[in-house]
């Protein structure tokens, strides 16, 4: 009997006082939305990557899971507009004699539209060639009025060492970049930080992208650099590092190691002190990642605390010879670790130019 398949889910009154909430009936969860004096029954698991839509909240008639904002409309399940055809199973629901009952025996079938993957989320395989050496600045400046750059000059001396020994070089600027900063999808699930990360997912115009690409893909060597703010690396460094979350935790979750062969190293630069916290953090942080580091792996250049005549910073570093050849050796050193990891995991590669 048709009768049989419809469930008591509780009394109409109490359900109401919440508009979305997760029902679990006989095992199956279903998330249940009130609005307009109507309740609507949808499945709980969200078609991007099973994220519990109960636990999100009501964008009109649109269920928005809490991990990555997917929505699906509270009583046909249908994504939202454009998306219609990328839909989740709905239940029918009626209300009788003050209860709510839900048939889970008649469900709409699921629709989960094939998606093109990422192209971040190609397997990593390193193309021959040389080595290639990436540098990445985290300095903050306004780009309409330039000023100089400790730390980018010694990053800018170590690739111009690398280029010399017939390594491939590239530069990327994170001032230059326009990215979100890290959403904390890992506080709600540690399954909903996915790779590539989510945000790069559903914002193409995203630049971090452009950091993923040459970190995981294109660069045996890494080198970063950093001015020191107030004990610490710049806040770009730190916005970038939450978004390299994603990197340590499809390690954690899925035992996908995106990061081999690969070497790091650090150049940092300030007027004030604190070089050794500044590397410490940096070392763990990208040791955490897979990278390796050679002996020495990290040039630093600061006056001390007290040393607050900025243009006499400035003038000490930017002439400072010895200092600027340290950024080179840096490279080097950084460099012949990366080729010699490389021929140990294949004999025979072409990573000289």
């Amino acid at each position: 009997m048709a009768g049989e398949d419809w469930r008591d889910i509780g009394a109409e009154g109490e359900l109401q006082k919440k508009p979305l909430q997760v029902i679990e009936i006989e095992g199956r969860k279903i998330a249940l939305s009130f609005a307009d004096g109507t309740f609507g029954a949808v499945a709980n698991e969200c078609n991007h990557e099973g994220g519990p839509l109960g636990e999100g909240g009501l964008k009109g008639d649109y269920v928005a899971c809490p991990w990555h904002q997917w929505k699906f409309h509270r009583l046909t399940g249908m994504g939202e507009k454009g998306y219609e055809t990328d839909c989740i199973p709905s239940y029918p629901v009626r209300v009788a004699a003050g209860r709510v009952l839900v048939d889970i025996a008649h469900p709409t079938r699921r629709n989960h539209l094939p998606h093109e993957p990422h192209p971040l989320a190609r397997p990593v395989v390193r193309a021959p060639g040389p080595i290639r050496v990436l540098g990445l600045s985290t300095t903050i400046m306004d780009l309409k009025a330039p000023r100089y750059s400790g730390s980018e000059h010694l990053l800018t001396s170590a690739l111009a060492q690398a280029a010399s020994e017939g390594r491939e070089t590239r530069m990327i600027r994170l001032n230059e970049l326009s990215f979100e900063a890290c959403k904390g999808y890992y506080s709600k699930s540690a399954h909903a930080c996915t790779w590539p990360c989510s945000i790069t997912q559903m914002r193409p115009k995203d630049q971090m992208a452009e950091v993923y690409e040459a970190l995981v893909h294109w660069a045996d060597v890494v080198l970063v650099a950093t001015p020191i703010r107030w004990g610490q690396a710049s806040s770009l460094y730190f916005k970038m590092a939450e978004r390299l979350n994603t990197v340590q935790n499809a390690i954690t979750l899925h035992d996908q190691v995106l990061i081999r062969n690969k070497v790091a190293g650090f150049l940092i630069a300030g007027g004030q002190d604190n070089v050794q916290g500044v590397a410490g953090q940096m070392l763990s942080f990208f040791a955490e990642l897979g990278f390796l580091f050679p002996q020495f792996p990290f040039v630093a250049h600061t006056r001390g605390w007290t040393a607050e005549d900025m243009e006499n910073n400035i003038i000490a570093l930017r002439d400072n010879a010895g200092l600027h050849a340290e950024a080179g050796a840096l490279a080097s050193r950084a460099a012949e670790l990366a080729d010699g990891l490389i021929r140990l995991a294949d004999p025979a590669p072409a990573t000289v130019a």
